[in-house]
């Protein structure tokens, strides 16, 4: 709101005239509500009666290829989980090893009490597969994005954003304070027209992408934003959540697969997918971590990341370095459920996906929510994705490394007699 200039010639000040104002005020405002909560009740009918609503799954198993559902088990389609990590001996070997000597918790913020030399380590791996000069790990995936986004850009600056953005980033660009525009989903020309018009009123600029997107399968087109990130000198911020260890001959992720590695970029990501355990990273340059050491309030003002969980990663890292057939064999089953779908259920409405991410879309959320349920009843566990996480109602379907044929198998048959 801007403040009122103060002139001379203005009306005095006067007492009287501003107890009439507010006497006028009480007159034709609403009253205010009895309970300030009575607002919940409605809110969530909405909710419900949109077919919005949402509730937790309890898993009684360990994480796998199956799990325990509610007392039944299911073929698990579910689960970020892609090279079967999450239940493996070696993660959980490193995580008791590490509570053995370091304890439960890490006490306090890495500036404080909170750093081990574990999380070096951590970061040094990191910094080493996705070919960086350094790495810097948050509690989080989503402290990881609101914090570098936060710490990079201000009022001052723009960003421009992909449409299906993951939630971390788009709040992350919110928080920042700077100019935010939403281009159309990987639409290159429209993003170019937004920095041809608007890049030339701002100090910095930013341009925020996911990778892989979560919802969809599909891919960035990451060399041709390069290319509009050095022509209109903006930074570019990647999101490698579902890339990491799944994409790239190395599996650094979609920099690598793209040919895109000692690019002048930063690359965000989650250590809780393909690699098994919990937190987050920013990988870049030195600069830009140091930087964001001193100015990315999600990692100073939190507490650093368990030891559990940084030992749990730092062995999945050495896992995906060292196996890559686990990474060969979840593309054999993302091939092998592709072929069957195009041969057995050819007019199934499949979004493009180059990924570990299968979705096919459904007229309605109530359609989702029934389809989730007949493959439920079948024993396969892929959940509807519904409004408003996405745009148009689907089922998410995501292989692992660790599904069977047979398991491919069974869902391709439970979806011919529900489609």
């Amino acid at each position: 709101m801007k403040a009122i200039p103060h002139s001379h010639s203005a009306t005095p000040f006067s007492t009287r005239g501003c107890a009439n104002d507010y006497a006028q005020d009480k007159l034709t405002a609403s009253p205010l509500p009895t309970d300030p909560y009575a607002w919940l009740e409605p809110s969530l009918a909405t909710i419900h009666r949109a077919d919005w609503y949402r509730s937790v799954q309890t898993i009684q198993s360990r994480p796998g290829a199956t799990v325990v559902l509610a007392g039944q088990e299911v073929i698990n389609f579910a689960s970020n989980d892609y090279l079967g990590l999450a239940g493996d001996q070696r993660l959980k070997a490193a995580a008791t090893a590490a509570i053995a000597e370091f304890g439960t918790g890490s006490t306090g913020s890495r500036l404080l009490s909170g750093h081990r030399e574990l999380h070096r380590d951590l970061e040094e791996a990191i910094a080493s597969i996705k070919q960086t000069e350094d790495a810097l790990v948050f509690s989080s995936g989503y402290l990881a994005n609101l914090g570098a986004i936060t710490a990079i850009v201000g009022k001052r600056d723009l960003i421009l954003s992909d449409q299906y953005n993951h939630s971390s980033l788009k709040n992350g660009a919110i928080l920042s304070g700077a100019a935010v525009v939403e281009y159309p989903h990987c639409d290159l020309a429209v993003l170019k027209t937004h920095l041809s018009q608007q890049r030339q009123n701002y100090r910095r600029c930013l341009i925020l992408t996911d990778s892989v997107f979560s919802m969809d399968g599909d891919l960035c087109p990451l060399p041709a934003l390069l290319d509009l990130a050095d022509e209109f000198s903006c930074m570019l911020v990647v999101d490698e959540a579902h890339a990491t260890g799944v994409l790239g001959k190395t599996g650094a992720g979609c920099v690598e697969h793209f040919g895109c590695t000692g690019k002048q970029l930063v690359q965000v990501g989650t250590l809780s997918k393909a690699l098994g355990s919990l937190g987050g990273y920013v990988a870049a340059s030195s600069a830009l971590i140091d930087f964001l050491r001193n100015r990315a309030s999600t990692w100073i003002y939190t507490t650093g990341l368990s030891p559990a969980d940084t030992a749990a990663a730092l062995a999945a890292i050495k896992i995906v370095q060292q196996e890559p057939q686990r990474r060969a064999q979840l593309w054999e089953n993302v091939d092998y459920l592709k072929n069957l779908l195009q041969q057995q259920l050819p007019n199934l409405k499949l979004l493009r996906s180059e990924s570990p991410i299968l979705c096919f879309q459904l007229p309605s959320a109530t359609d989702a929510l029934k389809a989730g349920k007949q493959l439920r009843d079948a024993g396969i566990f892929a959940p509807a994705i519904r409004p408003p996480t996405v745009p148009t109602s689907r089922i998410r379907i995501s292989l692992m490394a660790t599904h069977e044929a047979a398991h491919i198998e069974k869902l391709v048959a439970v979806l011919k007699d529900i489609c």
